[in-house]
């Protein structure tokens, strides 16, 4: 086992709790996803967001589970995401309501972490994972992203404050939102933390205004 520590919190871009919007390039990551419709406020989101914990914990652990994996470093487990959109069936619809989000929930892995690696961590994981949710999870490679983020405290029905304040960065900066998609990091345990301590960083994907 290599004696390095990740320290994703200091080394790694995107997960500053700068609470001034900035303007960064993500590098490629590689993250375990599982997809999801509607209401985060009920169960089946709980339940989704359940599957990706047992297989991130399979590599975080795996030294101590007889696994020896290459290139493994000591880390804490990545936040959990969250990639939230509209249902194409509701984009046009009068009153917006959360039954209608589409998202994406996910954990960033590490980079020592391969497709092979992620196979058998879903593998050592599948005991623990909602039998009817198992084969929805996924392993997925993301490309490097310009994107503008802002750090939200408080509760998520407010973010709105705080997304008026990064669309006015952008525009100010000489940009545009590039989707209408957009990216939350949990860095706060939302399960645990009272709504008003909590910390979201908000992110969006960005390109140059054409002209």
């Amino acid at each position: 086992m290599n004696s390095e520590k990740i320290e994703w919190r200091k080394d790694e871009p995107g997960f500053s709790l700068r609470k001034k919007p900035q303007i960064l390039t993500i590098p490629a990551q590689n993250h375990f996803s599982i997809k999801g419709n509607g209401d985060p406020n009920q169960l089946d989101f709980q339940s989704r967001l359940q599957t990706l914990y047992p297989v991130s914990y399979a590599i975080r652990m795996s030294q101590k589970n007889d696994w020896d994996i290459p290139n493994f470093k000591l880390y804490t487990v990545y936040p959990l995401q969250g990639y939230w959109g509209i249902q194409s069936a509701y984009l046009n619809a009068p009153v917006m309501k959360k039954e209608y989000f589409k998202y994406t929930i996910s954990i960033k892995q590490p980079d020592f972490v391969t497709d092979a690696i992620a196979e058998e961590a879903l593998k050592r994981a599948e005991p623990k994972i909602d039998v009817t949710l198992f084969d929805q999870v996924f392993f997925e490679h993301r490309p490097e992203q310009l994107v503008a983020q802002i750090l939200h405290i408080g509760a998520f029905d407010d973010e709105p404050e705080s997304f008026q304040k990064l669309e006015k960065f952008i525009d100010e900066a000489g940009y545009e939102r590039s989707e209408k998609e957009h990216t939350e990091i949990y860095m706060s345990d939302f399960r645990r933390v009272e709504e008003a301590k909590r910390k979201t960083i908000l992110r969006v994907a960005i390109q140059k205004k054409s002209k």
